[in-house]
This record gives C-alpha cells, sequence and structure tokens, in this order.
C-alpha cells in the first residue's frame, strides 16, 4: 500500500534555539497541548513530544491531553491543535488565541520565509503576518470506496473526474441498494469556497476605502449547489452536518463515496475497505477552470492568549522544533498532512519518496492564491462558515431554493459591513 505522503503528493502532482526559559534551579515548566487526532496521529505526536520533552533536560515539558477526555469543562490548555471553526466544541467557551508571531516575536524566535506560501495563506492575517503553526492541513479530495463500486457495476480503478460522471457513479449506488451514495465533510470549504477557488470567483472583493463586501451568489455558486440540492432530492447525496460528521458514515461504510479533507487517507485506509482517493471533479462546460487551484484548510496549532511569558516561551520553543526538517518528514508520513516547508520536502527526497512528484508538490505548494481577496481566519471566516452552514441547511429541507439561501447568506454577512465582515 502507497504511504500517505505519496498519496498527498499525486495529488498536488495533479493540481537557533531559544533563549533558556528559567534557572535549571527552577520548577519544570509544564504546558499543555490539547487535541483532537485520531489514535494514529496521536500516537505520532506523542513520540515527537516525547523528543522534544527529553531535549529540554528538565526545564519545561509538553503535556498531551485528548480533548476527548477533559477533566474538567472550562479549563484551558496553553496551546491546541485544532480547526478554529470547531474552537466552541473543543473548549467549551471561546477563548481568545494569540498571534503566534507575537509569540514568536517574544521569544526572539524568526521563521520568516519558511513557509510554502499557499500554506502560509492558510493561516495568516490580512497583513500576512502568521496566526498559528499550519501543522495539520489537507487538500480537499474526492474518496471513494471500491467495493461499493465493484458491486454497482463500476470500475473501481476509475475516479470521477466531472461532476457529471460523479452524478452517474452516484445513481449506480443508489440503484444497486446504496442508500448513501455521496456525502461531505466541511461543506463550506470543498463545496463553496473551492469551488469558487477553482473558476477564478474570489468570495471576497474590495469596494473601495477599505470597505469588503463578500460575494457567495455567483453563477458558479448556484449552479454548484443547485446541482447538489437536486441529488439530495434524488437521495444520491446526503448531508450530515457543515463539520467532519460524514467521515464516519463513509468509514463505517455507510456511504460509498466522500468528499473530504486529504488527511483522511491514514485512517480511511484501514477502514475494512478498498479505497480510492482523487482530485475534486470539475465542471467540463464552465470556462476558465482550473481544477488543481484549491486552498487548504484544516487544523493548526494556537497558542492561547493570557498565559505566562514563560509558557509562551515553551510554546514557542516548541513551535521551532515542530519545524525542525526531521520532525516534519516524520509528522507528514505518519499523518499525510500537507508539508509545511521547503526543508520538509527536502527532508522527504532525502527519505526516498519519488522527486519528481516532491517537485511537483513543491511547486504546487509554492503558489500563491491567485485569487485578489479573500475572508480570513479570525477576520470573519468562521462567521461567514456559520451564517453559510445555517443558510445552506434550508436547501437541503426544501424551504429554499440555492439562490434564495445563498442571497440571505451575503445579506447576512455583509450586514456588518467594514473590513471584517461577519465577525
Amino acid at each position: 500500500m502507497e504511504s500517505s505522503a505519496k498519496k498527498w503528493l499525486l495529488l498536488l502532482a495533479l493540481a537557533t534555539s531559544a533563549p533558556a526559559l528559567t534557572s535549571p534551579a527552577l520548577a519544570t515548566q509544564e504546558v499543555v497541548l490539547r487535541h483532537d487526532l485520531g489514535a494514529r496521529a496521536e500516537a505520532v505526536l506523542a513520540t515527537l513530544v516525547a523528543r522534544f520533552n527529553d531535549q529540554q533536560k528538565g526545564r519545561a515539558r509538553v503535556l498531551l491531553q485528548n480533548a476527548k477526555s477533559v477533566p474538567e469543562p472550562g479549563q484551558l490548555p496553553q496551546m491546541a491543535l485544532l480547526d478554529a471553526d470547531d474552537a466552541l466544541p473543543f473548549f467549551g467557551v471561546v477563548p481568545r488565541f494569540k498571534p503566534l508571531y507575537r509569540v514568536l516575536g517574544e521569544a526572539r524566535e524568526r521563521i520568516k520565509g519558511r513557509f510554502f506560501p499557499l500554506v502560509k495563506d492558510a493561516v495568516d492575517d490580512p497583513a500576512g503576518r502568521l496566526q498559528a503553526l499550519p501543522l495539520g492541513l489537507a487538500l480537499p479530495v474526492l474518496f471513494w470506496n471500491k467495493d461499493a463500486f465493484v458491486k454497482a457495476g463500476l470500475d473501481p480503478d476509475s475516479a470521477p473526474a466531472t461532476w457529471l460522471e460523479l452524478q452517474h457513479a452516484a445513481g449506480r449506488l443508489f440503484d444497486a441498494g446504496h442508500k448513501c451514495p455521496l456525502t461531505s465533510s466541511r461543506f463550506n470549504w470543498v463545496h463553496l469556497e473551492n469551488i469558487s477557488s477553482q473558476y477564478g470567483e474570489p468570495i471576497a472583493v474590495h469596494e473601495g476605502r477599505g470597505v469588503t463586501k463578500v460575494v457567495l451568489n455567483r453563477l458558479i455558486d448556484i449552479k454548484h449547489l443547485a446541482l447538489l440540492s437536486s441529488w439530495n432530492k434524488s437521495h444520491y447525496f446526503r448531508y450530515f452536518g457543515p463539520g467532519d460528521e460524514a467521515d464516519h458514515r463513509f468509514l463505517s461504510g455507510e456511504c460509498a463515496m466522500l468528499t473530504g479533507a486529504s488527511s483522511l487517507y491514514p485512517q480511511a485506509a484501514h477502514a475494512g475497505f478498498a479505497l480510492g482517493m482523487a482530485r475534486l471533479p470539475r465542471y467540463d462546460d464552465v470556462y476558465g477552470a482550473t481544477p488543481g487551484r484549491l486552498l487548504p484548510d484544516g487544523a493548526a496549532l494556537w497558542v492561547l492568549a493570557g498565559q505566562t511569558r514563560q509558557q509562551d516561551e515553551v510554546a514557542a520553543r516548541f513551535v521551532m522544533f515542530m519545524l525542525r526538517p526531521e520532525v516534519q518528514r516524520d509528522w507528514v508520513k505518519a499523518t499525510g498532512f500537507l508539508p509545511m516547508t521547503p526543508v520538509a520536502i527536502a527532508a522527504l527526497k532525502a527519505d526516498g519518496e519519488p522527486p519528481a512528484l516532491l517537485d511537483a508538490a513543491a511547486r504546487r505548494l509554492s503558489e500563491r492564491n491567485p485569487l485578489p481577496t479573500e475572508v480570513k481566519r479570525g477576520f470573519g471566516l468562521t462567521r461567514l462558515r456559520q451564517i453559510l452552514s445555517e443558510e445552506v441547511a434550508a436547501v437541503w429541507n426544501n424551504s429554499k431554493s440555492p439562490m434564495d439561501a445563498l442571497d440571505a447568506a451575503m445579506r447576512r454577512v455583509n450586514a456588518a459591513g467594514g473590513k471584517r465582515p461577519g465577525t
């Protein structure tokens, strides 16, 4: 079986140490890192944390905490590896985060220029300043259950390349008795933000004097949501929620196809069925499409505000540790997340991964977002997704048309006005 690193490489081809914390005579400074990773990713993170702790020689220690087993609700950690959209269920409250560029600056750590532009773009602010460490990013992809394809008389080794081909496959699966031919996780990111990106239509546009407006009702947006709405009515598509709710429906075999994050691959590869993964389908009847122009998203390492200087320094030291080439290599190979830096690519090459595919990956990740404006994490993106989820839900229950839902979402987001729509 191919490694998870090779899988994302194939998709991309398509498309100083810190100052001492304290005197050795003082107590060890402990910092809690909360996460909600699956077992495989949690195991590799635990190994890396143990390696970091050993190198601190008793001065500092990072303690891992699984979000599913937090002893006291409302008790906050010092660091968290999460998708910021999930902050409320993750913490029980919506905490404040301290921008990573400030954490590192105060600790006199410099990482300017280290990140691939496309990766950094997912976690910076409108001024290009780093807000978090992009440890857990992924690309939107299509997964399919090859065993289900065989039972439906479909070629298990041929991925639907267009949305029309996907509709055909969903129909065949439904006729073969599958009650859930297709589902999706992270619906807004996959089916609205990335569809807009593929067709060169920015979600946010400048209207002069620093005012940014969100545009959600372009023809491609309406066309795509209307198509999915028709599939929902035909029982070709089932929606289980705006987050990762659909993942376990696919992993259990209940759903035959899934659009979601490429980082699901290591878990899906051990789900008990033959697995296929390919890039998102495209429209072949829409001019100007760039199918490989996709926007990464996912979990990042955030530092919570309100910590002591010593705790922030440990967090900065840990971030620099995670940026080491050999650490990035081990992390990427074990989890399937995207590499953050060119040195990670070099380390993967040295470890025997295919050079041609690595070069293609580096070229793709080195591209900058070609759209002139976008809504940033912490600067309107989370609120935008919340509103979209509320309005799109009305499409699934047939109480609003796709156009009405997108119009309503756009009005609500823009009602706040100003530079930060949706905040």
